[in-house]
């Protein structure tokens, strides 16, 4: 790992409700589903400390104690941080990942969705990436309205990163792993408030913010992760898919 990754913080993103993918998750949260012997978030955070990063925080909300404790009891030594979204219930991901900046402050950070799961080397490869300011990107897949998907210019650079984006005009979708400079982390999280003060922007996905910082003139690349293994957990049909490809991995 570089040098300058020695600081790098991790941001799970593990507030929501799951409620696509219910009844699994009525008692459950979606983070600690089983793909083969072990949990989403077992398998994320393995990858994280095996790529050398030692502190995560987490952005809890729905059965937040259930999460608690499985890090807990899993990982003993990991320096993990836990907050609670209050208003989990009535916010997004950008709500959710603006309660991060007092613990991140202006550290670079790779921020995760908690319901992606993937082979190490994507996070490998993002941590050893030139750019500052990274999404991880995948150009082959079927992009439809509920995808996050980028459109990019002739020099790799995200223009826009919005489930509005129309399929044709995108390059791929945005898999929900991020890495974010110490400079940019400090601008972000005052967008973010800047935001989040008027409850309008409360339902906000964090690419709304990603976007204000880009018509900034902050610099947000992609790296190509296509060819990769890598899903996200939606549904049902997502979840059986995750089993498929994932169920011999660890």
């Amino acid at each position: 790992m570089k040098d300058n990754n020695k600081n790098l913080k991790a941001i799970i993103l593990a507030a929501g409700i799951g409620s696509r993918i219910r009844p699994l998750t009525n008692n459950c949260p979606k983070s600690l589903l089983k793909i083969g012997e072990y949990t989403i978030l077992e398998m994320m955070v393995s990858n994280i400390v095996k790529c050398g990063i030692t502190e995560i925080v987490f952005i809890l909300g729905y059965l937040e104690n259930d999460i608690k404790d499985f890090i807990n009891k899993n990982f003993p030594s990991l320096n993990a941080h836990f907050i609670t979204n209050e208003f989990y219930t009535k916010t997004n991901t950008g709500y959710s990942l603006m309660l991060a900046e007092e613990l991140v402050k202006d550290s670079s950070f790779i921020k995760f969705d908690a319901d992606v799961v993937f082979d190490i080397e994507i996070l490998k490869q993002l941590i050893a990436s030139e750019y500052e300011n990274c999404l991880c990107v995948d150009t082959q897949i079927n992009l439809d309205a509920e995808e996050i998907k980028i459109i990019i210019n002739d020099k790799n650079q995200v223009l826009k990163a919005s489930k509005d984006v129309a399929p044709k005009d995108a390059i791929g979708e945005s898999i929900g792993i991020e890495k974010i400079s110490n400079s940019t982390a400090k601008r972000l999280f005052s967008e973010l408030k800047e935001m989040m003060s008027d409850e309008k922007h409360h339902q906000e996905y964090y690419e709304a913010a990603y976007e204000r910082l880009i018509a900034k003139n902050v610099i947000f690349n992609i790296l190509d992760i296509t060819g990769l293994k890598w899903i996200e957990i939606d549904t049902l049909d997502d979840f059986a898919k995750a089993e498929n490809i994932f169920k011999k991995c660890h």
